[in-house]
């Protein structure tokens, strides 16, 4: 039987991020899954209605029974995926972050960005309505230099395409992880040396904080499911 590998993108953006992944990984005899989140790409979740269990309760549905799973998650579904293994630890092989946010218990994603001094998120960071918590964008000038600096225009064009608001209350929801749960699942970290969304240092200070059995690095941009889709396979099936 296939070993099962669940891929879990990032805020927003959607399932389609990893369709160049998903095909070199099922050559590789996995049984592979991209998970689409409540309120991206085709799901139109109101986004009041949308909470970081929601994103949680998505991805274990997309588990379900499967055991000695390989769960992968980039950019803000490092929260995402923490939550799961602490829900569900005997079900995972391991956790892989993807330039994903790797949180200590407590720590929500507004938290752990505020610590980012390298990040270009804020420059770009819309909201219609703020003093109402309207879900966030990123504006179209900013997707290529945040997410895709590396990438060629085709791909940028189709992300500011693809491109919808995220809902505020899964990023400034805390984690609530334990030693026991979430800190027996095997973890490896993917460092994106030329990110501007989740800074290459706020990566590496997340990992010096919380315990991982390996660590690789890609010279890419927030995005290498874009930019080196072979390389980042590879080391998902490693």
């Amino acid at each position: 039987m296939s070993q099962p590998i669940v891929l879990v993108h990032g805020a927003w953006m959607d399932a389609s991020a990893w369709d160049q992944v998903v095909p070199l990984l099922t050559n590789k005899g996995y049984d592979v899954t991209a998970v689409n989140l409540p309120g991206h790409g085709p799901d139109n979740t109101p986004y009041e209605q949308i909470q970081l269990q929601n994103y949680v309760d998505a991805v274990k549905n997309a588990i379900g029974n499967k055991d000695d799973v390989i769960l992968v998650g980039h950019s803000m579904a490092g929260m995402v995926i923490s939550q799961v293994a602490e829900a569900i630890p005997t079900q995972l092989n391991k956790l892989m972050y993807v330039a994903a946010y790797l949180p200590q218990n407590g720590e929500s994603l507004y938290g752990l960005s505020q610590q980012d001094k390298d990040s270009h998120i804020g420059k770009y960071w819309r909201q219609d309505d703020p003093e109402h918590y309207s879900p966030a964008y990123i504006a179209p000038e900013g997707i290529k230099e945040c997410f895709a600096a590396d990438c060629d225009e085709p791909i940028v064009q189709r992300l500011i395409r693809n491109h919808k608001a995220d809902a505020l209350a899964p990023l400034a929801t805390p984690v609530n992880l334990t030693a026991d749960r979430f800190g027996r699942v095997k973890k490896v970290y993917v460092h994106t040396t030329q990110d501007n969304a989740v800074s290459y240092y706020l990566q590496q200070q997340m990992v010096s904080k919380t315990p991982v059995s390996a660590i690789y690095t890609l010279d890419s941009s927030h995005s290498p499911f874009f930019s080196h889709p072979a390389k980042l396979a590879d080391l998902i099936a490693k």
